[in-house]
């Protein structure tokens, strides 16, 4: 056999063994979802202007916090809508601790779980190679049902290189040993 066969023969049986892997995750972000065993991570939905959160704000006292307006609780409860039109189940929503990410899960999914490492990296950088560590831990190990983190922009953003917009989704795939691929962004208008 020629060396210029043997290696077209080579790369047929490496792409017919790598087609299936590859195809899946080439899908929409929505099929995806659909099929289970992926990650969400959604950036909380439309806030009171501004950045960060005012003076001497406080995780145990929403009225201290940077909170969702009318409209971002609306567009929270459109995002579940989403989900749930398409059929798309989600086992489990972790949040950040602030008031505004818990009352995005609660409102969209119907459940909210504090997690720490979801906190907030704005203005807190001295956390973000702790956070992140933890978030590529739990991101990429495999699993069969969707699960989906609410947080900010910032801790997203430090963890995958996507900027989000309020409420809007970017769809990842774990790999295993720390690895996730990004799959594409969801906005629910």
């Amino acid at each position: 056999m020629s060396p210029r066969l043997a290696l077209m023969t080579l790369l047929s049986l490496v792409v017919a063994f790598a087609t299936p892997a590859s195809a899946q995750i080439n899908q929409p972000p929505w099929a995806l979802l659909k099929s289970g065993g992926h990650v969400v991570l959604m950036r909380h939905a439309v806030t009171t202007p501004g950045a960060g959160d005012p003076p001497g704000m406080r995780l145990d006292d929403c009225s201290t916090q940077r909170n969702l307006t009318d409209e971002g609780r609306l567009h929270a409860r459109r995002i579940g809508d989403s989900f749930r039109a398409r059929s798309i189940s989600v086992e489990r929503v972790l949040s950040s601790p602030w008031c505004r990410c818990t009352e995005t899960a609660r409102l969209a999914f119907g459940k909210a779980e504090v997690w720490q490492p979801l906190a907030n990296l704005f203005g807190r950088s001295e956390n973000e190679a702790k956070q992140v560590a933890e978030l590529r831990s739990l991101v990429a190990q495999p699993r069969t049902a969707n699960v989906v983190l609410v947080s900010h922009g910032s801790t997203i953003a430090a963890l995958t290189g996507v900027s989000l917009g309020t409420g809007e989704m970017v769809v990842v795939s774990p790999q295993g040993a720390g690895k996730f691929v990004v799959n594409g962004q969801l906005a629910v208008d």
